[in-house]
C-alpha cells in the first residue's frame, strides 16, 4: 500500500513538473493534475492540502538536484576564474534541459513563504560555492559580488525563457563574458 501511495505522489509530482513546464505555475491546478494522472481531484488533496505544497516539494526534491549539477561542473575547474564559468554556464545549459524546467518555472513565480525558503536555501549553498571562488580570486566583496553575479544569470534564465532573438549558447557566451570581464566585454 506505501509503494502504491508513493509511486501516486511520485506520477503527481511528475504530472506537475509537466504542468510547469508548459504553462508556468498558473497551470498547475489541482483539476489538471488529477486529469494528468487519471487520480479523482479529491486525491490529489489527499497527497497535497495546496498548490503551494506541491510546489514546496518539488522544490525540496528537485532545487538538490540542480546544485549538484552546478556544484559537479565547477569541481572539474582547477581556478577560480574557471569556477565562475562554470557556475554561470552550468546554469544556463540547465534551462534547456526537459528535467528541469519546472525549476525554471517555479523560479520565476510569485511563491508562497515556504517555498521561497526552500528555494533560498538550495541558491544558498550555489552562492556559498561562488562567494568561496570569488574570495580565491581576492574580490573584496565577495559576498556581494555572488548576489549581483547570481542576478545577471538568473536575468539570462529569463531571457533564454522568454524564446528572445538570441540563441541560449549567445545568451550563455554574452553572460559568462559579463560576468568575468564586466562591460568591458570580450576581448579582441
Amino acid at each position: 500500500m506505501a509503494e502504491h501511495r508513493t509511486m501516486q505522489r511520485g506520477a503527481l509530482l511528475d504530472a506537475a513538473r509537466s504542468l510547469l513546464s508548459e504553462g508556468g505555475t498558473e497551470a498547475l491546478t489541482f483539476p489538471a493534475l488529477a486529469e494528468r494522472t487519471g487520480l479523482a481531484r479529491s486525491s490529489v488533496y489527499e497527497y497535497f492540502r495546496s498548490r503551494a505544497a506541491v510546489v514546496e516539494e518539488l522544490c525540496a526534491v528537485d532545487f538538490p538536484v540542480w546544485a549538484a549539477e552546478v556544484e559537479n561542473a565547477m569541481e572539474q575547474a582547477t581556478t577560480p576564474v574557471g569556477k565562475i564559468e562554470a557556475y554561470v554556464r552550468r546554469q544556463l545549459d540547465l534551462v534547456s534541459d526537459r528535467r528541469h524546467r519546472a525549476v525554471v518555472a517555479i523560479s520565476a513565480s510569485e511563491l508562497d513563504a515556504g517555498a521561497r525558503e526552500k528555494i533560498r536555501a538550495a541558491h544558498g549553498g550555489l552562492i556559498a560555492m561562488i562567494v568561496e571562488a570569488l574570495g580565491d580570486l581576492g574580490h573584496e566583496q565577495p559576498r556581494l559580488a555572488a548576489m549581483l553575479l547570481q542576478g545577471s544569470v538568473d536575468a539570462a534564465v529569463r531571457r533564454i525563457e522568454l524564446g528572445v532573438a538570441e540563441e541560449p549558447a549567445v545568451i550563455a557566451d554574452t553572460t559568462a563574458a559579463m560576468v568575468l570581464r564586466g562591460v568591458q566585454g570580450v576581448p579582441d
